[in-house]
């Protein structure tokens, strides 16, 4: 990227900006961050398994002596005792190996957040580019990562200087010890050795996350004409699914209103709400919604209705509680079974002609839809 892009990128990059560069990939983050955890997780694994560690070794090593002028060692003893020797080095390294895993994907996640970026593990035609390739070896980045891997061997060596000192000062090397204490001297050492890598690596990670984020941040800023153009295509996108929630409420009411023919009855507020039902025995476990509406909705729903000579029912609290509990096409809510009963039973009392009708007027329906 050239220095006249960046100058003309002089604003914050928007959220779906930094969502789709996330989805691709770019977001700060830092191996060196990864080495730092894994070796956390090393040091605290030998600091708490040295101790039984040394004793399984003492046990093996006395019981390997003890046994060394009767073990017997030939083609069919040979795989036993192979497999015990695995058995052992894989116990031994099995806590540094897992403890080793989970830092690695405890670093990764913390610098994703935990989230999962598929498109980055996608195949890039443009990596292949051996121009694009050969022009990236001597961008600034590189010139960064030279310096954090130069950064890295000073780290190193740093560690190992002051091991060696430690270790010309230590009395193994000027008087006599017990053996005892060999395993102590390594254990020690190891473990300072280690310590020291990790404060200096941590330095490190800590520089590199910080370059990387700023790097991040600036590759991401964008033009005005950029933000211009999402908040467009961002408005284009409100608009076209807008566009499609009215298509879909238009489609659902054309669908109600066909509905409320076949209707057992219309439920009323009188003027703001109004709900359609039916209740076929031996279909229906009970009443369906058919329709329901609020105030021009609700008024043509009651005019199909009275056209079609449907019964219409005031009933203030149960059509309140039917058009905001109840769902079209779906049963009405158990806590008004009592209730819509009653009303229906009254229905089908006083308007048993209509009934007689409804039965062919929903058979003509089910045709028509077959």
């Amino acid at each position: 990227m050239s220095d006249t892009d960046n100058d003309q990128k002089t604003e914050l990059p928007t959220q779906k900006h930094l969502a789709d560069a996330f989805e691709q990939g770019q977001f700060a983050k830092s191996p060196e961050i990864q080495v730092a955890f894994t070796l956390a997780a090393v040091i605290g694994v030998i600091g708490l398994t040295a101790t039984q560690t040394a004793r399984d070794l003492v046990e093996v090593t006395i019981t390997v002596f003890t046994q060394l002028a009767t073990m017997r060692v030939d083609s069919e003893t040979l795989p036993t005792h192979i497999t015990e020797f695995v058995l052992l080095i894989g116990r031994l390294v099995a806590p540094i190996l897992l403890a080793s895993a989970f830092a690695a994907m405890l670093s990764g996640g913390l610098q994703t957040g935990f989230r999962v970026t598929g498109k980055v593990l996608g195949f890039k035609p443009e990596r292949l580019n051996p121009v694009t390739g050969f022009t990236n070896l001597f961008n600034k980045a590189k010139l960064v990562h030279a310096g954090l891997d130069l950064l890295k061997f000073l780290a190193v060596g740093f560690a190992l200087y002051g091991g060696l000192r430690t270790i010309a000062q230590d009395p193994l090397f000027s008087a006599p010890i017990e053996v005892a204490y060999l395993g102590e001297y390594l254990y020690r050492t190891t473990l300072a050795f280690f310590t020291r890598m990790l404060f200096a690596l941590a330095g490190i990670a800590a520089i590199s996350y910080a370059y990387e984020a700023f790097k991040t941040r600036r590759d991401l800023m964008m033009t005005r004409e950029q933000v211009k153009d999402e908040g467009r295509q961002s408005e284009g996108d409100a608009k076209m699914k807008g566009a499609m929630r009215r298509m879909a409420r238009r489609l659902l009411q054309k669908q109600m209103l066909s509905a409320v023919p076949t209707a057992d009855v219309v439920l009323t507020n009188p003027t703001h709400y109004a709900v359609a039902l039916k209740y076929e025995r031996g279909l229906d476990r009970a009443p369906v919604v058919l329709a329901k509406g609020a105030d021009q909705f609700a008024r043509r729903i009651k005019a199909l209705a009275a056209e079609h000579g449907v019964p219409v029912v005031e009933n203030k609290p149960v059509a309140r509680l039917l058009f905001g509990l109840g769902k079209v096409g779906e049963a009405i809510p158990a806590e008004l079974y009592q209730a819509v009963a009653e009303i229906l039973a009254v229905v089908y009392r006083t308007h048993r002609y209509y009934f007689h009708q409804l039965k062919l007027r929903r058979a003509e329906a089910s045709n028509r839809a077959a």
